[in-house]
């Protein structure tokens, strides 16, 4: 799976991209469909109370996947964000096989 990251207004971590890449390797492993990973960090002082965005649109077969959350701490939100995709996943993966 090729991973894409970008840092909206923030500077670019790359520790931050490392943990990003772990969690995501749950995934890749789980579902080899799986073709790309665009990741996007964001800072929003205005989102309170949290204000750390992680957005990721996964490229696979039929519809883009897309999750987002909003945390306390960028490892927060991207544990949320991929414990949403892996429920998405999880859906898509029943449908493609029901057909």
């Amino acid at each position: 799976m090729e991973t894409v990251f970008e840092f909206v207004d923030i500077d670019k971590s790359e520790n931050l991209e490392a943990f990003t890449e772990k969690k995501l390797e749950k995934l890749e492993n789980k579902y080899d469909w799986i073709v790309r990973a665009n990741i996007y960090f964001k800072h929003d002082e205005n989102q309170k109370p949290n204000g750390y965005i992680t957005e990721v649109r996964l490229s696979a077969p039929g519809p883009e996947i897309f999750a987002q959350s909003n945390e306390n701490s960028y490892e927060a939100s991207i544990a949320e964000t991929v414990r949403d995709l892996d429920r998405q996943c999880e859906k898509r993966k029943a449908k493609m096989s029901s057909h």
